[in-house]
């Protein structure tokens, strides 16, 4: 196994290695090296970790997205169908003596 007191960074000869990154398993220097998740891990291996996961969670949040306004849609369209339907039931008597049809409206009118 090699010592880390006698590597150098991979981008940086010049200093010495304080971390060793799990993925690639690259030694690096302070600046080279980042904390993520509770481990130190180098920039390029953060950079294709944090990219990875981007992609399928915007297309599941659009899918998401398009199945809410589908279920809005046939919730309203349900709604006023029903009420639709119920309208429709009523018989035509329930329209007798309605506010139209009552003699407030011609006595207002005579007034003037």
């Amino acid at each position: 196994m090699q010592n880390l007191a006698t590597q150098r960074c991979f981008n940086h000869a010049q200093r010495e290695a304080v971390a060793r990154c799990p993925q690639c398993r690259g030694f690096f220097c302070r600046e080279c090296v980042t904390e993520h998740e509770d481990r130190v891990i180098c920039a390029v291996c953060l950079a294709r970790l944090v990219q990875k996961p981007a992609l399928p969670r915007r297309t599941l949040a659009g899918l998401v997205h398009v199945i809410q306004t589908l279920v809005g849609v046939i919730v309203v369209w349900f709604f006023f169908h029903t009420m639709g339907e119920a309208l429709l039931k009523l018989p035509t008597s329930f329209h007798e003596g309605t506010l139209w049809e009552a003699k407030w409206w011609e006595e207002l009118w005579e007034e003037q």
